[in-house]
C-alpha cells in the first residue's frame, strides 16, 4: 500500500493507493508537517505501517520531514505534480498507461491553477480568493464561519438580492451574458435600507468567489490551450460553490462542462501517492 499525505494549513489530507487504484481518503485536523502529525494520520486513517511500502508527502513544510520513517520512504512531491496527477486520476483522465491533460484547478484556503500534460504539471496562476476568503467574510458578515452552515444558508438564498446584475447597470444583456448575469458582486449592498437576510448575503459570497475561481480559470485554460478544466479541492466540496461555477460556464456558453470529481477534496493526497509508487 502506498500513502499520500498532503499537510494543508488547517487540516491533514490522506489518501490510499493499491496497485494504482485509489482507495479512500480522510481528514485529520494538523499543526503542520511533522513526524507526530504524520503518525496521527496514519492513525486516523486505520492504516498499519507494516502495510505501507511508501509515503508520498506534500504541502506545508513536508519537505523538512526525514528521508525514512521507521523504515518507511517518505517520498517529497511537489504540489504542482500532486495537484496534476492526482486531478487527472479523479478525472479519469488518467490510467495505468495513458495520461492526457486538462487545467487542474485545486481550489482549497486559495485557489492554485495547474497545467497538466501528462507528467508535466506547471503552475500557471491562482488567486488568493479561495475557500478562506468564504469563510472570513462569512464569519463577519453573517456570524458563522462553518463551512456548511453556509452551505445551507445560500442554498436557500437569492444572490441577485445582493448583487448587481447587467439588467440593473445597463438594462439588459450584453454580448453572450444575459441580463441576469452578475455585473458587480455585492453591489446592492451600499444602496439597501436594511440588511439582507443571511441566506440573501451567503449566496452572494458563494457567487463571489466561485466567479472568481470560475472566469480565472476559463481564462487560464484558453491561455495554456487546454479544453478541459478539473476543479478539486475542499471547497468544491460545498453543493452552492459547485452550481456557481456551473452557471458562469452557462453564461460564457462553454461546450465543455467543468469536471467535478467525486473524491475531489483528496486529489493533493492522492497525487503524493501516484508520485510516490513511481519512485520506489
Amino acid at each position: 500500500m502506498i500513502v499520500g499525505l498532503d499537510f494543508g494549513i488547517t487540516n491533514l489530507d490522506g489518501a490510499t493507493l493499491e496497485q494504482q487504484v485509489f482507495k479512500r481518503g480522510w481528514r485529520v485536523d494538523c499543526l503542520g508537517a511533522s513526524l507526530a502529525s504524520l503518525e496521527a494520520a496514519l492513525q486516523v486513517g486505520g492504516v498499519a505501517l507494516e502495510t505501507v511500502t511508501a509515503i508520498g508527502t506534500t504541502g506545508g513544510k513536508h519537505r523538512e520531514l526525514p528521508a525514512s520513517w521507521n523504515g518507511v520512504p517518505l517520498v517529497k512531491v511537489a504540489e504542482a505534480d500532486a495537484v496534476g496527477r492526482g486531478g487527472l486520476q479523479l478525472a479519469n483522465l488518467q490510467s495505468e498507461t495513458v495520461l492526457t491533460s486538462a487545467l487542474v484547478v485545486s481550489a482549497g484556503t486559495g485557489t492554485a491553477m495547474y497545467a497538466v500534460r501528462g507528467h508535466d504539471c506547471q503552475h500557471v496562476t491562482g488567486s488568493a480568493v479561495g475557500g478562506g476568503t468564504l469563510l472570513g467574510l462569512a464569519r463577519f458578515l453573517i456570524g458563522t464561519a462553518n463551512p456548511l452552515e453556509i452551505a445551507e444558508l445560500a442554498a436557500r438564498g437569492d444572490p441577485s438580492h445582493v448583487d448587481g446584475t447587467l439588467l440593473d447597470v445597463i438594462g439588459g444583456g450584453i454580448g453572450h451574458l444575459p441580463p441576469d448575469a452578475t455585473a458587480v458582486n455585492l453591489g446592492r449592498l451600499a444602496k439597501l435600507s436594511e440588511l439582507p437576510s443571511r441566506e440573501d448575503m451567503a449566496s452572494g459570497l458563494v457567487t463571489l468567489v466561485a466567479q472568481v475561481i470560475a472566469v480565472i480559470a476559463l481564462n487560464a485554460s484558453k491561455a495554456s490551450d487546454l479544453e478541459r478544466i478539473v476543479f478539486v479541492g475542499h471547497l468544491m466540496d460545498l453543493q452552492p460553490i459547485q452550481d456557481a461555477v456551473r452557471r458562469v460556464w452557462g453564461f460564457y456558453g462553454v461546450s465543455q462542462p467543468p469536471i467535478i470529481p467525486a473524491q475531489r477534496g483528496f486529489a493533493t493526497a492522492l497525487g503524493a501517492a501516484i508520485k510516490a509508487s513511481e519512485s520506489v
